[in-house]
């Protein structure tokens, strides 16, 4: 997704602010997909001799931002230092004061930034305030690279919307399962731990309810650290058929659970589903279908910026259908599948025209490919 923000300055950017900026989105990925509506931003403070005497990144929750964590670390040394920030400092006052006056009030002599705030709140506004204190301020460092992290916030502020990444694991064969038979195996450990990995970065995670009764996933990380990056689990379940002794329903207290409803067909089972934990969120159809575009913006409207849809074929099929899928992640495995197998929606060789590749590298014996959607 491109930034739709202004590079002013980007052009004089040295080699040493490309480096810093680099390390601070490194720093603003440690707590993706954990913010809350806030976007994980990362800010360093260097000296002008290029020590880092600072470090931040905005909390789980959303709060502390960035920049006061950074500040407060550097101390009095922040007097005359440069502030590397991957989003534009806030100007707006809430229960804590804006950011763009924390880092006057420090004394930060310059502020290097990646990418414009779209929230209008801020947009322009967290620039003003500091040019008006005499702060030199350079746009637009390593813009490109911030729209990939923050891509979900972005997206979620400028279309109103879930920025939609489809996962699929395809055979040899073409196939992502077998009928009736559940999970199939398709992909290696190192793939797996990929996966895992992956989902630790977005804000939702979401399947239909076919894949949720016939594999019984829990849909969190489980790899060693990242249990607590688990992101919020979406079930697309127009009837309310998700089991209450389901692996869902069971970790919906200790991991946030969404079930997408139609309440005048989920009725009295909807309200088992809350009562045990999870969140019902209501859904219309329309032409047999749950209304995907609006659901996307209802998540978007809770602070998901950023879904994965990782099954099963019918759901993919669907957000394909409906020009929702920015993004695809495909991890192409070594088995066959063989009969009964359940076509994937989408193979290597059938990925739509609109798409660009963007990344592509052997897992073990597997390999994965991620492919976006031309803006």
């Amino acid at each position: 997704m491109a930034v739709q923000s202004k590079n002013d300055g980007a052009e004089t950017a040295s080699e040493s602010d490309r480096r810093f900026m680099a390390a601070a989105l490194r720093l603003s990925g440690r707590n993706l997909g954990q913010t809350g509506t806030n976007p994980s931003v990362g800010t360093l403070i260097v000296t002008p001799d290029g020590r880092i005497i600072g470090r931040g990144v905005t909390a789980p929750g959303g709060r502390p931002h960035a920049e006061p964590q950074a500040l407060a670390e550097a101390g009095e040394a922040a007097r005359g230092a440069t502030a590397y920030v991957t989003l534009e400092p806030c100007a707006h006052h809430g229960r804590t004061p804006p950011c763009a006056e924390a880092l006057v009030e420090a004394g930060i002599a310059r502020v290097v930034c990646a990418a414009t705030d779209p929230d209008d709140r801020v947009s322009g506004r967290g620039f003003a305030l500091l040019e008006k204190a005499g702060i030199a301020v350079t746009k637009g460092v390593l813009a490109e690279d911030a729209a990939e992290i923050m891509g979900g916030y972005l997206f979620r502020t400028f279309r109103h919307r879930c920025h939609v990444t489809v996962k699929l694991a395809v055979s040899t064969d073409g196939m992502i399962g077998r009928l009736g038979e559940g999970q199939v195996p398709i992909t290696g450990d190192v793939a797996r731990a990929h996966l895992h990995a992956q989902r630790a970065q977005v804000d939702g995670i979401a399947v239909g309810i076919g894949t949720a009764l016939a594999d019984d996933p829990e849909l969190t990380c489980r790899l060693p650290g990242l249990e607590p990056h688990s992101p919020v689990r979406v079930v697309l379940d127009g009837e309310g058929r998700l089991q209450l002794g389901s692996k869902l329903v069971k970790s919906a207290p200790s991991v946030p659970l969404i079930v997408a409803c139609v309440l005048e067909e989920a009725g009295a089972r909807a309200a088992a589903l809350r009562l045990n934990g999870a969140v019902i969120l209501g859904a219309e159809r329309v032409g047999g279908r749950l209304a995907l575009p609006e659901l996307m913006e209802d998540l978007a409207a809770r602070g998901i910026g950023s879904l994965m849809v990782e099954g099963g074929a019918a759901v993919a099929r669907s957000f394909l259908a409906d020009g929702l899928v920015d993004r695809i992640w495909l991890y192409s495995g070594r088995r066959e599948v063989g009969a009964g197998g359940i076509p994937s929606p989408v193979t290597q060789q059938t990925v739509p025209d609109d798409y660009r590749l963007t990344d592509e590298r052997m897992l073990g014996p597997d390999s994965f490919q991620e492919w976006v959607r031309e803006s």
